[in-house]
């Protein structure tokens, strides 16, 4: 199916997983999530399947997602999880192993970054080389880093937030949250339950944060109905829902993502400093997505701040972008 050595470019997002293949592109993008079944400890499904799973199932099937913030949180579900879409892109033979290039946030550890790599020599791997996630996104996002000019990123995912200053190839100054998109819906589904006393699950507030969500009040002006379950009658109830209280919910985690920008942009040299007013931020990932959020880092740090074509796909895009580079890792 492929030639003799096959490159594989993998985002192991907190959220997603995404899967590049050398000369084909995006080939795979699925929900990091597996299914188990808690009585046998068996696994059941992986990916969309599993995702489908999530707060619909029976007491002894728990979907569960593997990684957490951006590291691993079950090693062997994380594993199985790999070698179960590296299968799926490249057929079981592995008649050739893959050289996979995989990407971990700024902020992780030498034992996280040991246990990523392990993950994918377990799944059947020949060679895995890392890469950090804001020089991936960067790539992806069509940003020429290997020029001794200054560039920033922040790249929102699902568990982490990195803020990165590139030049000349590298991270010259950068910072790492673990506030991403999974904790805006943890922030909504904990006002909901504070404010309407009504217990929501992760795809309602997940679907709450793109239909009415804002980094900031004024940002869009939008409601919805939201139906959950309440918590004094256990009942089935509805309540209406608008942007202006999502915003509020949301604000403190936004603060700490803003506030984080500001910090790496006060403590980058003055050159590179000049640059990014030049070039502008560009922001990468799932969780920049969030309406306004552009606007509102525009706001406050006074730099064109843009949000990249394909947010989603930037990381994996860049992590092929590396492959293509033969000598990237040598």
């Amino acid at each position: 199916m492929f030639g003799m050595s096959t490159s594989v470019g993998i985002d192991l997002g907190t959220a997603n997983i995404l899967i590049f293949v050398k000369g084909k592109g995006i080939v795979l993008r699925e929900p990091s999530v597996v299914a188990v079944d808690r009585d046998t400890n068996t696994l059941l499904a992986i990916g969309e399947e599993a995702r489908q799973m999530i707060g619909r199932t029976p007491g002894n099937i728990v979907a569960i997602r593997p990684l957490r913030d951006g590291v691993i949180a079950d090693y062997d579900m994380t594993e199985s999880m790999v070698r179960y879409f590296l299968e799926k892109v490249i057929g079981k033979s592995f008649l050739f192993r893959p050289r996979v290039m995989i990407c971990v946030p700024t902020g992780v550890t030498d034992v996280e970054k040991r246990a990523v790599q392990e993950a994918a020599e377990q799944a059947g791997a020949k060679k895995t080389e890392l890469i950090e996630e804001p020089l991936a996104a960067a790539l992806g996002a069509g940003l020429d880093i290997s020029e001794p000019v200054g560039s920033m990123v922040i790249d929102i995912g699902g568990g982490t937030c990195d803020i990165a200053v590139i030049s000349l190839g590298g991270i010259v100054h950068g910072d790492s949250l673990r506030v991403a998109g999974d904790r805006f819906d943890k922030d909504i589904e904990d006002f909901i339950k504070r404010e309407y006393n009504l217990m929501i699950g992760e795809r309602t507030s997940e679907n709450i944060k793109t239909t009415v969500g804002a980094a900031f009040a004024g940002a869009r002006h939008e409601s919805m109905d939201v139906r959950g379950r309440d918590i004094l009658s256990g009942l089935p109830k509805n309540i209406k829902i608008s942007t202006a209280e999502i915003a509020a919910a949301l604000h403190d985690s936004v603060d700490r993502i803003v506030t984080c920008v500001k910090k790496v942009l006060e403590e980058t040299p003055p050159e590179l400093a000049a640059d990014i007013m030049d070039r502008g931020i560009v922001l990468t990932g799932g969780g920049s997505m969030l309406y306004g959020l552009d606007e509102l880092i525009r706001r406050e740090t006074d730099i064109p701040t843009y949000l990249a074509e394909d947010p989603l796909s930037c990381v994996a895009n860049g992590t092929g972008k590396a492959l293509e580079d033969e000598h990237f890792g040598e």
